[in-house]
Order: structure tokens, then C-alpha cells, then sequence
């Protein structure tokens, strides 16, 4: 049975009642840290070009590289530090061997070359660390070594002979390569006769002498004055400046009139769409500025500047190692499980930073450098991730920003709304559009602890 009411419910009442709303919540919403600390510059152009002085040295047994974001090319000029090629200073043909070369990735774990396979390719490491291991008496692969970046291995491929690798070489580490397989090496020797007489000329060549342990020997006179030989250092202008473009980030925010008429009170409908809107183009913006494969901050990193974790976790001696790469950082940045992986470690070793006070809010620093929080740093299915260090300012030729300002319709610095019509169906529509960029003015001005691992 149900009991008699003896008066108005709570329920009905609400009818005639006006409730307290709240403007719509999303908890999509970040500090956005990164955007509200990196300084921003006027791309009045819609790119901004970046001068630098380029720099590699010869004679040092490393190649040397350049990256555009994510795009890795070899300087041509270094290829002359793999042995068949040493003593080749056509630029003609550098260019031509440089621009060849295919850019491969592997994983931990994966083979890049199996020994017993044939030489079918010239392998520069750009980025990682490389096992070198070679089989054993007993069938158990034993370690002759690691390799990292600016090695190289296979260039007896460039000589156009058959032979196997006798080694076998895997990813340690996430690793980067540039490859020149053997038909790019006989399509450049049958057009090329100055590098089909270079590499002739070296197969004809004696062996150097060498000692027991497979290093070139040296010739010493006892009690006399030497001369070493010094490595050359060559210092010129890039020829081809990095010029970054602005990115545009774009939705068409579509709000029906019936509704935009209608249910106008007791809050403004086209301006909460277009405020929940925005703030999504800006959570996207800041995504784009850490990941985008062409100018985002991850994958615009200089490889030398790319470091690895002693262990695994982040260390107070991993950060140590990052924050001493460069002058005048003015922050790091992390996910919040890399900076709680951070602390337990730092927990664990006795050790308490004290934090500090940006913008008002306390944030974890160390040694006086704050860790800013960043979400939109990937961790892999693995449970890595990465920490950035980055100086910034255009005085100190850090990172910068890049927008375009003072365009119709803007709402936000390099953000425009702007009203594009009415269709047939009687849909009002908005084009919300972000342009921005962000660039590296000098290598050390960015810096990245890779593989952290942040589950431990």
C-alpha cells in the first residue's frame, strides 16, 4: 500500500522552482603549463627561420647528424669517417651517398643485423644503444660490445663485395639508424667513376698494420718529440636553415538557432559551446607542441642531447646528468606519474627538494628548478616515459613559441573565433582556429631523459 501524502512533495515542487546551475564542467581542463611558460614570438610571416652555425668535427670516428623534428640526415662530410671513404672530399658525391640513406627505427630488443645474414647494408646509429655480440663455442651469443650514437657498423657493403655479418647486432634501447642498402651503393658506383676509382683504390690498398687487439698501430721513436696529428674542426653556416611554419589546429563549432534563441537564459549557449571549445583546441595545442612529429619538443630534441637513465628510474644522479647539460634551465617537464616516480626515488635515497613557488602555486623542483606537471608526455605500454629540461627565451637562445597575433576575430593570443554563416538547417557555425609552432633556437636549449621508468 502506498501512504497517503499530506503535503506537496519536494519533487513537484521543483517545477515551479529555479534551480542554481553551474556553466557546463569539463575535466579535460590542464595547468597547461607548458603554454602559460614558454615564451611566445610574433611569426609575422607565418614561419620563422632559425639561423645556426653548423659544427662537426673530423677525424673523431663519430658521424655526426642533424634532425628536423622526427627527420634524421647524416652531414654529408662526415661519411668520410667510415673507413672505405676516408681520404673522399667530393662534395658532389657526400651529397649524394648522404641523401640516400633510409631512416629505420627499432625497439628493444630487435635484431638490425643477424650474424650469418649477408652485408647488405651500411648502418649509421643516429640515436640508441646498439648490442654488438657474436656467437659463442657453445651456442650462447656472447657480448663484444655496445655502440651508441654516432657509430656505425657494415661499411665494408660500401666495397661492393659478398660477405655475411659476423656479428650480430641488436636495439638495446629504442634506437634510430640510417641505412644505405647495397642497390642504393651499386646505382652510385655505376654513375660515379670518381667513386667507383675511390673505392677500387682502397680495396687495392694494403692492409694497415695493426696490433694484436685489432687497433691501427702506432709507430713510436723513443726519446724524441712528437707532432700528433690533431683532430680537424670545419665550422660553417647551415646551408639549408630550419624555418618553422605555424600549425593551425581547427574545429567548426555547429549550435542549432532553435537553441541558441531559446534557451539563451540563464546562460549564453554559443559562448559556453565556444568556451568548452577553446578550451579543448588548447589542450590540443599544447599535445601538438610536446608530440608533433615535425616541431614538437620531443622529437626536436638534438640527439646529443637525448640521454638515458643510469637504471631505469628517474635518480637524483639521472636529473643531475640532465639539468648539467645546459646553462640557465628554467624548468622541467614531466607527467605527474613521472614526478611521483621522482619523489619515491628521492624518498628512497634520504633526499627531500624543496619546492618552489610558480605563478603562485607550489610546484616539486630540484635544486631549485620546478617540475611542471604535463600530461600530454606519452608513457608507453611499458611504463616509460621522458623528462624535458628546457631553457627558453630568444635572449638565451632557448626554446620559444611561435603565434601569430591580430587577426579578426581573435579571442586569445593567436586564437580566432570567427562566425561563418547559417545553412539551410538553420545551424549557426563558428571556425575556431590555434596557430602556433614552437622552435629550438641552439641544441643545448632542449633536453630529454628518455626511457624513464616510472612503474618502479
Amino acid at each position: 500500500m502506498t501512504e497517503e501524502r499530506l503535503a506537496l512533495s519536494t519533487r513537484a515542487a521543483r517545477n515551479l522552482a529555479s534551480t542554481t546551475k553551474t556553466v557546463p564542467q569539463t575535466q579535460g581542463v590542464t595547468p597547461r603549463w607548458l603554454l602559460s611558460r614558454l615564451p611566445w614570438v610574433e611569426a609575422s610571416g607565418g614561419a620563422y627561420r632559425v639561423n645556426r652555425r653548423l659544427t662537426y668535427r673530423l677525424g673523431d670516428g663519430i658521424v655526426t647528424f642533424v634532425n628536423d623534428g622526427a627527420a634524421i640526415r647524416v652531414v654529408p662530410p662526415e661519411l668520410a669517417e667510415l673507413p672505405p671513404l676516408r681520404g673522399l672530399s667530393d662534395p658532389a658525391i657526400l651529397d649524394g651517398l648522404a641523401a640516400r640513406f633510409e631512416q629505420r627505427e627499432y625497439e628493444p630488443g630487435e635484431v638490425i643485423a643477424e650474424s650469418g645474414g649477408p652485408l647488405d647494408a651500411v648502418h649509421l646509429i643516429a640515436h640508441g644503444k646498439v648490442e654488438e655480440s657474436a656467437p659463442g663455442a657453445y651456442d650462447a651469443a656472447g657480448r663484444v660490445g655496445v655502440r651508441d650514437g654516432g657509430g656505425f657498423f657494415g661499411a665494408d657493403a660500401l666495397l661492393g663485395e659478398p660477405a655475411e655479418w659476423a656479428h650480430t647486432f641488436r636495439a638495446l634501447t629504442p634506437v634510430i639508424v640510417l641505412s644505405l642498402p647495397r642497390r642504393a651503393i651499386e646505382e652510385l658506383t655505376e654513375r660515379s667513376e670518381a667513386l667507383r676509382a675511390h673505392l677500387e683504390a682502397y680495396r687495392a690498398a694494403p692492409a694497415p698494420p695493426r696490433t694484436r687487439h685489432g687497433e691501427a698501430a702506432i709507430e713510436v721513436a723513443s726519446g724524441h718529440d712528437g707532432e700528433p696529428v690533431l683532430p680537424g674542426t670545419f665550422v660553417d653556416y647551415e646551408t639549408s636553415p630550419r624555418e618553422y611554419e605555424l600549425a593551425v589546429t581547427q574545429t567548426v563549432l555547429r549550435v542549432h538557432s532553435r537553441v541558441a534563441d531559446l534557451y539563451g537564459e540563464p546562460m549564453d549557449q554559443v559562448e559556453q559551446q565556444l568556451r568548452l571549445t577553446i578550451e579543448e583546441i588548447r589542450e590540443r595545442q599544447e599535445h601538438e607542441l610536446v608530440n608533433n612529429r615535425d616541431f614538437g619538443l620531443l622529437h626536436n630534441a638534438d640527439l646529443r642531447q637525448r640521454i638515458q637513465t643510469l637504471g631505469g628510474p628517474p635518480t637524483p644522479a639521472d636529473m643531475d646528468e640532465l639539468l648539467a647539460r645546459r646553462r640557465k634551465t628554467r624548468f622541467f617537464l614531466a607527467h605527474p606519474k613521472t614526478i611521483a616516480a621522482i619523489g619515491r626515488e628521492c624518498t628512497r635515497r634520504g633526499v627531500y627538494p624543496a619546492p618552489v613557488e610558480v605563478e603562485g602555486r607550489r610546484a616539486h623542483a630540484w635544486r631549485g628548478v620546478p617540475i611542471l606537471p604535463c600530461d600530454k608526455i606519452p608513457i608507453s605500454a611499458t611504463g616509460t616515459s621522458s623528462i624535458l629540461a628546457l631553457r627558453t627565451g630568444e635572449d638565451d637562445q632557448g626554446v620559444v613559441g611561435l603565434h601569430r597575433t591580430g587577426l579578426d576575430g581573435e579571442v586569445r593570443p593567436g586564437l580566432t573565433v570567427r562566425f561563418t554563416g547559417i545553412d539551410d538547417k538553420g545551424l549557426l557555425t563558428y571556425l575556431v582556429s590555434a596557430y602556433h609552432s614552437a622552435a629550438v633556437l641552439v641544441p643545448d636549449a632542449l633536453g630529454v631523459l628518455e626511457n624513464v621508468e616510472i612503474a618502479r
